[in-house]
């Protein structure tokens, strides 16, 4: 899976490695020791390896993660700019890179048999997964798969004369496809979700963990109400699976006042008419009973309330 060997060398001449992630990348170095460097874990003794270029490309695909989205989303707050930023070069997203332009296969190392088993393992789930996942999916991320990714472009920023704009017309194509806030919504975070669920309801959440053996079990309640549990070699993952699992279950379960709800003072027609579209739409979306509406003729002449009921 990886490549072991001897340190990278200082001559200009390229590395069948290089020369392989230069064409993943569509980017020839004037400088391949970078590269070289990029590609070479802390195994390889009497090398430089990737750990201070990984340092400085943690920060770097940060800031032009932020600057893209900051300039593509102009109506996104602080705050949602925070969480978009965060997904896309999260160590999660980055092993996924690493793993799907195949950079993984190029890293050096030297014995380090319990990685090549986390790599290996992860790698075959990446694999089988359909659509991108923003929040971990049942395999843990593998830190070393997102220390290449950072680290090879430590490497392209230097090498293009510490160039941000052309770091980012060279490295976007491995990050695409960019999440963007119609993606997160449609994946939030899941325990995020689950707690801000709960807390509009007024209802308390706690989630509980505990080992059996290597397995970690997560086990939701709410209310001290048993909701659902994961188990996972890692804990973060068994957290994770179980807050989904309660995100499906208390949508299945969520109740419906059906009784009467009260639209009032609307100023015309045309808002009437999309409050209901959009009504109509959740109940779809909920699989609620179609709403009944009927004007309220109890209030004074001028009133324009409006009763919707479901039978």
């Amino acid at each position: 899976m990886f490549s072991s060997g001897s340190p990278p060398s200082a001559s200009p001449e390229r590395s069948p490695s290089v020369s392989a992630v230069e064409a993943i990348l569509n980017y020839e170095f004037k400088k391949p020791a970078l590269l070289e460097e990029a590609l070479t874990h802390s195994s390889i003794p009497k090398a430089p390896s990737y750990q201070r270029l990984e340092f400085l490309g943690d920060k770097v695909l940060n800031l032009v993660a932020g600057d893209h989205l900051f300039r593509a989303h102009p109506e996104l707050d602080q705050g949602q700019l925070t969480k978009l930023v965060w997904v896309n070069v999260n160590t999660e997203n980055l092993s996924r890179v690493a793993v799907r332009r195949g950079l993984y296969r190029f890293l050096k190392k030297h014995n380090v048999q319990a990685m090549d088993d986390a790599v290996r393992e992860f790698a075959g789930a990446v694999k089988e997964e359909d659509d991108a996942v923003a929040h971990g999916g049942s395999v843990k991320a593998p830190k070393v798969l997102a220390d290449i990714v950072e680290s090879v472009a430590a490497a392209i920023y230097i090498d293009v004369d510490f160039d941000l704009k052309r770091l980012w017309v060279i490295f976007r194509g491995l990050l695409e496809p960019i999440v963007g806030p119609e993606e997160l919504q449609q994946q939030p975070q899941p325990i995020t979700t689950l707690f801000e669920v709960c807390q509009k309801q007024g209802k308390k959440l706690e989630i509980r963990q505990t080992k059996k053996g290597s397995t970690n079990i997560a086990s939701v309640y709410v209310d001290g109400n048993f909701i659902a549990s994961c188990s996972s070699e890692h804990k973060e993952i068994a957290k994770l699976n179980a807050a989904r699992r309660s995100l499906a279950q208390l949508a299945q379960s969520e109740p419906i006042n059906r009784g009467m709800i009260e639209i009032d003072e609307f100023d015309g027609p045309f808002e009437i008419e999309g409050a209901k579209q959009k009504l109509h739409e959740l109940c779809d979306k909920k699989k609620w009973p179609k709403p009944i509406y009927r004007k309220d003729e109890s209030g004074p002449p001028h009133s324009k309330n409006l009763l919707v009921q479901f039978k």
